[in-house]
């Protein structure tokens, strides 16, 4: 489904992404673990390039996101972007925040638009929060609402960075069960989380970061079992 080939991403002098290789199969959630500035999030933002790789591929469906012909604006529709901020408009209602890309992007009639909304937030279990402003939901609501406006669009592929960072302990529980639901339902995901219990019962494979690299990589299982790995020191804390 998404695969990352031999990529590089250079901020000026400082190479911060070095010879990523890596592939997500259909329906599997990968996470991306490793310690801060190790290059998690800049890799999640190069593969729907809100960051332009400097070299590399990365395939999704047989086709290079870094084609100099790939229709870009197109292919973002098939990748779902869920960030640690909610980035939801304060003025519109949950059902308003998921329907502005059916309507703007997609060009679905108000009613098709607001039929898929409620739907995707009722699988949210936000059913009862359609005409609540931001401000009136708690942290783990405004997530589940922006989950539900990139499922929206019919994503492929879902990119989370770091979709609990930003809320309370007792608010994560929801998105993680939201998460877990997706995989459940065929989502293929990329994820980058300090969720480490999450990551060793729902990942399919975990990828460990350090200095832009990926120096680990294997099932959670594999990477406990590995004596001396950094990813086994991650994932056997309670991060």
């Amino acid at each position: 489904m998404l695969d990352i080939q031999a990529l590089y991403k250079s901020f000026g002098d400082a190479e911060v992404l070095k010879n990523i290789n890596l592939k997500v199969g259909e329906g599997e959630m990968v996470f991306l673990i490793g310690p801060s500035g190790s290059g998690k999030s800049t890799l999640l933002r190069c593969c729907n390039r809100l960051e332009e790789p400097t070299s590399g591929a990365i395939w999704m469906d047989n086709t290079n996101l870094l084609a100099g012909d790939t229709d870009i604006n197109r292919m973002r529709q098939r990748i779902g972007m869920v960030f640690q901020g909610f980035n939801l408009y304060p003025h519109m209602t949950a059902e308003q925040n998921v329907m502005l890309a059916l309507r703007r992007v997609q060009g679905k009639s108000e009613a098709e638009a607001r039929e898929i909304a409620r739907r995707e937030l009722d699988r949210m279990g936000l059913a009862e929060r359609f005409g609540h402003y931001p401000s009136q939901l708690s942290g783990g609501q405004q997530q589940r609402v922006a989950i539900a406006r990139s499922l929206a669009l019919g994503p492929r592929v879902m990119l989370m960075d770091e979709p609990t960072s930003a809320l309370d302990p007792e608010l994560v529980g929801g998105v993680l069960e939201a998460m877990r639901e997706m995989k459940a339902a065929g989502m293929t995901m990329l994820v980058v989380s300090h969720e480490m219990r999450f990551a060793r019962e729902a990942a399919d494979r975990v990828a460990f970061m350090q200095a832009g690299e990926i120096v680990e990589y294997g099932t959670p299982a594999e990477l406990l079992a590995r004596e001396g790995g950094r990813a086994r020191a991650f994932l056997g804390g309670e991060h």
